[in-house]
């Protein structure tokens, strides 16, 4: 039965067929090609997927930086200020504090370190008090046991200050800021005995061997007698107190005495002499036990109040 046409045409459905080889494709696969160009000749941009070229990462940029000759210039004007500045500041430094004759009042040992406390504690049986030279050159601490060093004064100024922390912990008075103020002022007054000292020498124009390391090393050995001060006080009450700083004030005021005798005085014989001479050997005699006699007082004001 035929069905009426009202305007559409039946039709039979057609299959695709598949483009032959030699047809051209609709999309062509441009990701290994070279970018195109524009109707103007200019390459038109593309998004590489690959990151940043190295001008963008600055490779170019540090590689023209080094390879400028003006810049490899600026930068050794640099380096030669830079070692002079250094040079400077090390000669500075030697000037005030040469680092090799630091490390001379460090050049100990064991032995040199039981020999000296021994010396320190029991002076009197000491016999031979002169320092030795090898061509006008002192020997050093290991070599000469009457050679100051700083070994011995630093090691009992550490010590010291952890025996006080021990005592105040003990009296239950302890705190960091009394701790500090115990080492501050023991450093200051080790400081203002040395600057009295130099003054003394230089007012009395006294030219004997003594360098401030000298002065500092002398000074800093009181901290023996203090430690064993302190430790007499906590085990035996105030009278050990008494009993340890009335022997050790008096060991090191002769270890004092005998020790810068043998630096001060022998320096009469290499000055002028006058009608004055006299009056500069009673002087430089008065400096030598004003020294010694100022020990104890320092002993008991820094150790008193650390034992109760």
């Amino acid at each position: 039965m035929d069905l009426p046409h009202q305007g559409y045409r039946a039709t039979k459905p057609r299959a695709r067929a598949a483009p032959s080889a030699g047809d051209s494709v609709l999309f062509d696969d441009t990701s290994s090609a070279a970018p195109g160009m524009n109707s103007q000749g200019f390459y038109t941009p593309a998004y590489n997927m690959a990151g940043p070229s190295n001008d963008m990462q600055g490779g170019t940029g540090v590689n023209n930086l080094f390879a400028d000759p003006m810049a490899s210039a600026a930068m050794m004007y640099g380096s030669s200020l830079a070692n002079q500045g250094k040079d400077m500041v090390n000669k500075e430094i030697n000037r005030f504090m040469s680092v090799n004759k630091l490390k001379y009042f460090f050049a100990v040992d064991t032995r040199y370190v039981l020999k000296k406390l021994m010396i320190l504690m029991f002076p009197y049986t000491h016999q031979d008090w002169e320092v030795r030279y090898h061509r006008d050159t002192p020997l050093t601490p290991r070599q000469d046991v009457n050679a100051p060093d700083l070994y011995i004064p630093t090691m009992a100024f550490i010590t010291y200050i952890l025996l006080a922390g021990m005592a105040l912990g003990i009296q239950k008075r302890f705190s960091p800021e009394v701790l500090g103020l115990c080492a501050s002022t023991a450093l200051v007054w080790i400081i203002i005995e040395v600057l009295v000292m130099l003054l003394s020498l230089y007012l009395l124009t006294v030219h004997s061997d003594l360098s401030t390391f000298d002065l500092i090393a002398y000074s800093g050995y009181k901290y023996v007698g203090m430690i064993f001060t302190v430790l007499c006080g906590l085990m035996f009450g105030s009278d050990g107190y008494y009993v340890a700083l009335a022997w050790s004030s008096c060991a090191l005021m002769f270890f004092i005495v005998r020790s810068l005798k043998m630096k001060i005085l022998p320096s009469i014989s290499s000055d002028s002499m006058g009608m004055g001479s006299n009056s500069k050997h009673q002087l430089r005699l008065y400096i030598t036990v004003a020294t010694a006699v100022f020990q104890p007082i320092i002993i008991y004001w820094l150790t008193s109040h650390l034992v109760r």
